[in-house]
């Protein structure tokens, strides 16, 4: 099991910091009771919403698709200035240690932004390294990039929606390795600053409106925690260096990968009640109107009358209307 502290432990951690602790500069992780003069750093309420604010469509969300990339524009950015959260410290650790901790880097990398640009891919990986260094997180890279996989909301959606069933692509990969080692290695991504969570540009999470955005990379908006908890001051914890990649139910993820594709092959729309075609978005017409579709399954068939074959009935409206009627003209040879 990854190295992690318990919700309740987490929540009281993140929501005060120690002043004495920030003024030593050390980077122990903070387990012991806060003294009276702690300074809050987050609130109790935000922080116990850490657990649901994920990266995927799987939370609460305000809005989704092309409406929700206008009002992401409308999220105002932060005032704050943009800070680093230092230097990415970590204990000695076994070369096995070292090569999984970048494995779960590349994966986040690839599995969350393998699409985007390079800038939003050390971005993502930014990210994770910055919680690893924040009270409000696992102390491991393993443990951030897969905690809550085991639960029904994941930090990271990848690791529980099925894309982990998906092989990678060779070249995405071997990209998403590189920038991971890179990182590892005191690598960096500056324009995010202590940046701890992002979403794609086309969905709205409600915890979007809690934090202060800072950026956009591709289709990646980064945001930091409100206040102190999001300064640089507040990234005191210190790598453990022991990483492991929990054990994961791949059967629940194929069940959950399976149902993920039936979604995607449905149908925009049900059949049309009394006809064969399949409703489309582009259809100008109300849903409950046919609007000029066939039933193929009956006899009947569209039949259009010769336009100079009029009907009696027809001949006689046109005539109360004082429109000249036009006769067909005889076959030829028919007055012979």
């Amino acid at each position: 099991m990854f190295i992690q502290s318990t919700l309740a432990k987490r929540i009281a951690v993140v929501a005060l910091v120690v002043g004495a602790t920030l003024a030593a500069g050390t980077s122990s992780i903070l387990t012991s009771p806060e003294p009276a003069n702690a300074m809050p750093v987050l609130g109790r309420e935000l922080a116990s919403q850490i657990s649901t604010m994920s990266t995927g469509e799987d939370q609460v969300l305000a809005l989704t698709g092309e409406s929700a990339e206008a009002r992401n524009a409308l999220i105002p950015v932060s005032k704050a200035r943009i800070e680093t959260p230092g230097l990415f410290g970590r204990r000695e650790m076994s070369a096995t240690s070292q090569a999984t901790a970048e494995k779960c880097l590349a994966q986040a990398i690839y599995y969350e932004a393998a699409l985007e640009p390079e800038s939003g891919q050390r971005a993502v990986a930014q990210v994770v390294l910055n919680r690893v260094r924040h009270p409000a997180y696992p102390n491991t890279v393993c443990g951030v990039v897969y905690e809550g996989v085991d639960r029904p909301v994941c930090q990271f959606s990848f690791t529980c929606d099925g894309s982990l069933l998906r092989a990678p692509s060779a070249g995405y990969w071997d990209r998403a390795k590189r920038i991971a080692h890179e990182m590892m290695n005191g690598g960096s991504a500056p324009e995010v600053g202590t940046a701890t969570h992002y979403h794609a540009d086309y969905v709205v999470p409600r915890w979007a409106y809690t934090l202060g955005k800072i950026t956009q990379i591709g289709r990646h908006i980064f945001y930091r925690f409100p206040g102190r908890a999001g300064s640089g001051a507040s990234f005191i914890q210190r790598w453990s260096g022991l990483e492991h990649i929990p054990q994961i139910d791949f059967e629940r993820l194929r069940v959950k990968l399976a149902a993920n594709e039936a979604e995607e092959l449905s149908p925009v729309a049900a059949f049309v009640p009394g006809t064969t075609v399949v409703a489309d978005v582009k259809d100008r017409h109300a849903e409950a109107d046919v609007g000029g579709r066939l039933d193929t399954t009956t006899t009947w068939r569209l039949s259009i009358p010769d336009p100079v074959q009029l009907s009696a009935t027809y001949k006689a409206t046109l005539a109360g209307q004082g429109e000249k009627i036009a006769e067909p003209a005889e076959p030829a040879g028919a007055s012979e």
